[in-house]
């Protein structure tokens, strides 16, 4: 019980019934007081029972679905709002809920990666089948992280629609990691961002004027230093355009002694 249903440790687990398909296990909340959610004071004179159905993270492949007596707690001071309230289970379950906190987690690592329709597949396969929409809902109430500024800020545009389109990403160029997307690729957009997320020592950007200009306006204490694939894309650039200018040229430098097919001197034309 300890290994396979261990999510399940904080209930008295009174039975485990193998359905084929679905694996169900009884179990129900344990004898303890519990503080009243309105006034505070501990509890546990018991009014009646109600029972939950929640689902677990399967086990060999199988559904696990967990049907849970919780009780309904008599408040014992007078004129309390709550006269009874129903008990929590908390870490196991959060309140409205349908699955265990660590199946919740699992899905929602899921749908963070694969949104919905994806998601959706991939956790039929896992055996804890959700829609599409359950999927987004899911997406939807995680907790979005505050935002880091790394020491060394990457910036760079990319499209939205070819030639109709572009956007902003902002990431930590040490570790590679999104940090934020602007909507547009204007100076203004990242001036303002910069300025609302200072802290950043070095800013590692392309060519581009527009964002020389954000951030000497946001930052102009900051390092900018260009990136290594846009000095490389520069260079080859360069190199290329300055072998085509002189193509008349290499046209006439033949070397006699080394005769070659007609590939190669279809090549020495060329270039």
């Amino acid at each position: 019980m300890g290994v396979v249903f261990s999510g399940l440790s904080a209930l008295v687990v009174e039975g485990v019934t193998d359905e084929g398909e679905v694996i169900r296990v009884s179990a129900r909340t344990r004898d303890d007081p519990v503080p009243c959610p309105a006034c505070g004071t501990r509890t546990a004179r018991v009014h009646g029972f109600h029972g939950r159905v929640i689902a677990d993270v399967p086990v060999d492949g199988r559904r696990v679905v967990a049907l849970v007596r919780v009780r309904r707690l008599v408040c014992p001071v007078l004129g309390c709002p709550r006269q009874t309230f129903r008990e929590q289970v908390p870490g196991v379950v959060e309140r409205y809920q349908r699955r265990t906190n660590r199946l919740a987690g699992q899905l929602g690592s899921v749908v963070k990666e694969l949104a919905g329709r994806a998601g959706a597949r991939l956790c039929r396969v896992l055996a804890c089948a959700i829609s599409r929409s359950t999927a987004l809902r899911m997406l939807m109430r995680q907790v979005v992280t505050p935002l880091r500024v790394p020491r060394v800020l990457g910036v760079d545009d990319f499209a939205l629609k070819r030639r109709h389109r572009y956007a902003t990403v902002i990431i930590d160029a040490e570790t590679g990691e999104r940090i934020d997307v602007l909507p547009d690729r204007t100076a203004q957009t990242l001036t303002t961002w910069l300025r609302e997320h200072p802290g950043a020592q070095y800013v590692c950007r392309d060519g581009s004027a527009t964002y020389a200009e954000a951030i000497r306006q946001a930052l102009p204490e900051t390092v900018q230093v260009s990136d290594r694939w846009h000095l490389w894309s520069n260079l080859c650039g360069r190199v290329l355009a300055e072998v085509r200018s002189h193509a008349a040229c290499w046209a006439t430098a033949v070397n006699p002694t080394r005769p070659g097919g007609v590939h190669e001197q279809s090549t020495r034309e060329r270039w």
